[in-house]
């Protein structure tokens, strides 16, 4: 048997702070979703052309019009709704570490990093809007050529 991740989806009551963080901070984008009777939005990472890249389900919850939601997906109390819940995070493999940093630090999103020598990864883990934690994995060798760049800039400037 093979798996692999086909979405995640975030129940949200403020869908449009939630697609700007995946959009900005993730380089998704909104995409086809079918006609459910609730609303939301689907975020891409790829083509549009493939449902498989619908990576992020947004679920709206219309508090005045909960009725189509709760019949499609069953009933969520919207307290249950802050943090992962019983997921503790959703950890993406991803590469470009350096330019995310610094796209991450222009929006202003907080970043926690942590390099896991044993299994060459480098991770940052941040906080969505609704406070799911996403895990992004780059290659440890990437942030040990970044330390490299960064320390030789650093002496470069001790230099002048």
């Amino acid at each position: 048997m093979t798996l692999a991740l086909n979405h995640f989806s975030i129940r949200t009551t403020d869908m449009e702070t939630t697609r700007i963080f995946y959009e900005a901070a993730l380089g998704l984008t909104v995409g086809p979703r079918p006609a459910f009777p609730f609303p939301g939005i689907w975020l891409y990472n790829g083509s549009h052309a493939d449902v498989a890249n619908a990576m992020v389900h947004v679920i709206g919850m219309d508090l005045k019009d909960p009725e189509g939601l709760k019949q499609y997906l069953g009933d969520r109390d919207i307290s249950s709704l802050k943090g992962s819940g019983a997921v503790d995070h959703i950890a993406l493999f991803d590469t470009g570490l350096q330019a995310k940093l610094e796209n991450l630090a222009k929006l202003g999103i907080a970043v926690r990093e942590r390099t896991v020598p044993s299994i060459g990864l480098h991770q940052l883990f941040l906080d969505d809007p609704n406070g799911v934690v996403i895990e992004l994995n780059y290659p440890a060798a990437e942030k040990a050529a970044l330390d490299v760049s960064r320390a030789a800039l650093t002496s470069s400037s001790k230099d002048d």
